[in-house]
């Protein structure tokens, strides 16, 4: 399994390609992934949303178009990717459809084991993806090195995002790779110990 990083649009919001036996998959679609991924080449097969806040869905569309099936917690809304809040610095995003809505709990998703974590507080459809046997958790928004996603957006809950980080990431292999939503990797270990926002 490879997993490359793209990261785009005005906020620098990081996108993932994981390339499998089974198949290649995007976790997060922000401005510019489309091109990146026709420039690479790849076949991509699903797109799964970690949430649909407005920087990790630009792209969205144009994936779909392409014959991507979309997998979210919920489907799409103006109220999810912020749209309808009316902000001049949200930019407009194209409508796209959701294919498959997503449960919490273990399943396959990315062609093989996986374990969805149901993470709000930063957005009411935040979502983790723990691959079970690469040892690697998509944390999205939630869980960054050395921080946490914001709680002042509509929808936010700076209570129920650390509870949701408890329950669904620390509770993680402290060797447990992240890949956060903006930012760096990190690890589960290194969050316990250095990230004053979990104390």
């Amino acid at each position: 399994m490879k997993i490359s990083k793209f990261t785009g649009g005005m906020v620098q919001t990081n996108g993932y390609l994981v390339e499998s036996p089974d198949g290649n998959y995007l976790v997060d679609a922000p401005a510019g992934i489309a091109e990146w991924i026709a420039d690479k080449g790849v076949r991509v097969d699903a797109l799964y949303l970690t949430h649909q806040h407005y920087d990790h869905v630009e792209d969205v569309a144009l994936l779909a178009a392409t014959g991507v099936k979309v997998f979210a917690w919920a489907e799409y809304s103006k109220e999810l990717t912020l749209e309808a809040h009316g902000s001049d610095w949200i930019p407009s995003v194209e409508p796209y459809v959701v294919d498959e809505l997503i449960s919490a709990g273990e399943g396959r998703l990315f062609g093989m084991g996986v374990k969805v974590g149901h993470v709000p507080g930063h957005s009411t459809d935040s979502l983790s993806f723990y691959l079970l046997k690469a040892g690697v958790v998509f944390a999205g928004d939630a869980l960054f090195a050395g921080s946490v996603g914001r709680c002042d957006l509509p929808g936010g809950d700076f209570k129920v995002l650390l509870a949701g980080i408890q329950r669904e990431l620390l509770t993680l292999p402290d060797e447990t790779v992240v890949y956060s939503g903006h930012g760096p990797e990190t690890t589960i270990g290194k969050e316990k110990v250095s990230n004053g926002f979990l104390k």
